[in-house]
């Protein structure tokens, strides 16, 4: 993993805390959101790093640079807007969401490396149920083939347009589809950074009705096909995920 040069600022301390994990089981989206913005916002220097794993009832969350246009019919799931990066998606459950709480400057490493370590920890723990992900330059999340999810073949090198990156919430519109053709977006992240402190984080596609997604392009993709574990036939149990994400984003998000 390329890291970048860590700034005197950012040193590592010689025994960094280790980061507590809270499983908090079926929690409403709204609540959870409103406790970890303030978790973030009174933290001081020795507050302990926290991993909160979760699991939605229904409901669209869209980023601060959301368009309205990515909503294309809801019906009678609520849309919730967040503070995180990026565009419309979709939570609900049989699905592992993971929020990381970190101080970075007591990890160590930036935003840009902290995505990267997000989407590594995702990319193992497929890689635990047999399955390869990929990574698109500049479309955050990680995706599968949808013909052979269990190949290690190398997509083609390319990369979106930087203004088309959800993450950053500039995206200048839906993007074509073509641009996916052949995928499947298995996981979905959207951060927020405040005080050089992490919350918000990243959601994993286990067992899920997948249907809510066909209402909006997802991350502001027309067309992105969604898919989990279970649609590729991976018989695995919300625990048994959870219980392996976890362990990978402690693995990854270590200072």
């Amino acid at each position: 993993m390329n890291e970048p040069a860590i700034s005197p600022e950012l040193e590592v301390p010689q025994q960094p805390l280790p980061i507590e994990v809270h499983r908090l089981g079926r929690v409403d989206y709204t609540a959870t959101f409103a406790e970890m913005k303030h978790f973030t916002q009174e933290r001081i220097a020795e507050t302990p790093d926290m991993l909160w794993l979760c699991e939605h009832d229904a409901v669209f969350t869209q980023g601060v640079a959301g368009k309205r246009d990515h909503i294309l019919d809801t019906g009678s799931i609520p849309i919730v807007q967040a503070d995180r990066g990026g565009q419309v998606t979709y939570h609900g459950p049989g699905q592992v969401v993971a929020y990381p709480l970190l101080d970075l400057r007591r990890a160590g490493y930036y935003v840009k490396e902290y995505v990267y370590r997000i989407e590594e920890a995702v990319l193992r723990t497929l890689a635990h149920f047999g399955v390869t992900g990929h990574r698109i330059i500049g479309a955050p999340g990680i995706y599968l083939r949808m013909d052979d999810p269990f190949s290690h073949a190398r997509l083609a090198s390319f990369a979106l347009p930087a203004s088309m990156n959800t993450l950053s919430g500039t995206s200048a519109g839906a993007l074509a589809i073509d641009t996916f053709a052949g995928l499947g977006k298995i996981a979905a992240l959207g951060i927020k950074v405040s005080r050089h402190c992490t919350y918000h984080g990243v959601s994993l596609n286990v067992t899920m009705d997948l249907e809510p997604f066909s209402r909006i392009n997802p991350c502001g993709y027309a067309g992105l096909k969604t898919v989990d574990l279970s649609t590729i036939g991976v018989q695995t149990t919300w625990d048994d995920a959870a219980r392996v994400l976890s362990r990978k984003l402690i693995t990854t998000l270590a200072p």
